[in-house]
């Protein structure tokens, strides 16, 4: 449905640190930057990042989130780590969550402007 999401931030440099950190370990590389903008993808970009002089205020209630598809258990994990070691919060540790569904397998983070992050790999079925 979506050809990208764009999200404006306080700090560039800090959001390509963390980007660049939370995102690798899902497949997704950084494949265009300047200045002010930074795109996200795997083969065209999806993700545009830029600076903003007044970006999204964070309202945790509001149910606004952007979730990144991972290929692996292992993927989710380490979206996580990265991004916890890179400026993000913990808003949800690796792990199922069969409130959603029984092969619903992910992490949430906040990115350092406030955006809610998560890392989705469907489970097979066993």
């Amino acid at each position: 449905m979506f050809d990208h999401v764009s999200i404006g931030v306080r700090d560039i440099d800090r959001s390509r640190i963390f980007y660049d950190a939370a995102l690798t370990p899902l497949g997704y590389g950084r494949l265009t930057s300047g200045a002010t903008m930074l795109g996200y993808g795997d083969e065209q970009v999806s993700l545009w990042v830029t600076q903003a002089d007044h970006p999204v205020r964070p309202d945790l209630r509001s149910g606004l989130h952007f979730c990144f598809k991972a290929y692996s258990e292992e993927d989710v994990e380490a979206f996580h780590a990265a991004a916890i070691a890179h400026g993000g919060e913990d808003n949800g540790a690796p792990g199922l969550r069969p409130e959603y569904a029984t092969f619903y397998y992910a992490a949430f983070v906040i990115d350092p402007d406030g955006y809610r992050l998560e890392a989705f790999f469907h489970k097979p079925d066993l």
